[in-house]
């Protein structure tokens, strides 16, 4: 690692980011990486994390890598410990780990709603909470929340998922309010159709309609206006400006990257 001093707008900040082994959870850490973050990787693979770790180092970050099930309360507490022994303070907490979970709902199971609910409600809550109490003592932070356009409105077939993530808008908007006081803003990106690993659990929907997996993908393009799937990097660079002091006077904001696809 380069003992050059760091620049870029998040230099001199330490951010944990759950969810980091790929898709946009490894975009967000790499620019974050590049605009002079030192990071705090968490996931459940440790090969695919130390894929990620390897990318963010080349850019000079120092790093920390934590192998976390986030709906495991004592693991989590574990990672904000580590992530304090590191660097001395999270300065920017992504929220990003989630599963993602397609069926009717006559036909979702008990076991795959809790385990949706696990990750997606309790998993970021456990993360938020324990994060922001060591935010508290530091008398600043900045949290970005993983939503989704399913956090916005209703959806086919996936209503676990919407459910979760409804919740965590929620969450987001309440921690805001309790948190402003002490100069820590809350904020969410609440993402459309990104292409990642998890579009490709959309394959669940061509079992439930009858539809081939490339219609089902077409016509999720036809309901976008600019007729296309974002890449990762896109949510990346909103969330640079999230953990950034560019954003000091935004809170509480649930932000729809989406290509269009839903204008509330």
């Amino acid at each position: 690692m380069s003992t050059t001093p760091r620049t870029g707008r998040l230099a001199g900040r330490s951010a944990l980011v759950t969810g980091a082994s790929r898709g946009i959870g490894r975009a967000i850490a790499l620019r974050y990486a590049q605009e002079g973050a030192d990071l705090v990787l968490a996931a459940t693979r440790r090969d695919l994390l130390e894929e990620t770790q390897a990318l963010v180092e080349a850019q000079g970050a120092r790093v920390l890598l934590q192998v976390v099930d986030v709906s495991d309360r004592a693991q989590v507490q574990l990672l904000v410990a580590a992530a304090v022994a590191a660097f001395g303070r999270i300065d920017i907490l992504v929220n990003n780990a989630g599963v993602y979970k397609a069926a009717s709902l006559l036909e979702t199971t008990p076991e795959d709603f809790d385990r949706v609910m696990q990750v997606n409600v309790y998993g970021a809550w456990h993360v938020l909470q324990l994060v922001l109490r060591q935010m508290h003592g530091q008398g600043h932070g900045k949290v970005v929340n993983m939503a989704s356009t399913a956090g916005k409105a209703g959806s086919m077939n996936q209503s676990a998922y919407n459910a979760s993530k409804h919740a965590l808008v929620g969450l987001t908007r309440c921690a805001a309010i309790e948190m402003g006081p002490l100069g820590i803003t809350v904020n969410a990106i609440c993402p459309g159709f990104v292409e990642t690993d998890m579009l490709e659990s959309f394959n669940a929907h061509s079992a439930i309609t009858g539809l081939p997996f490339e219609q089902i993908l077409a016509n999720g393009r036809a309901r976008v206006p600019l007729k296309c799937f974002l890449q990762p990097e896109e949510i990346a660079h909103l969330a640079v400006y999230l953990g950034s002091a560019e954003s000091d006077g935004m809170t509480g904001q649930s932000l729809l990257l989406d290509g269009g696809l839903l204008m509330v």
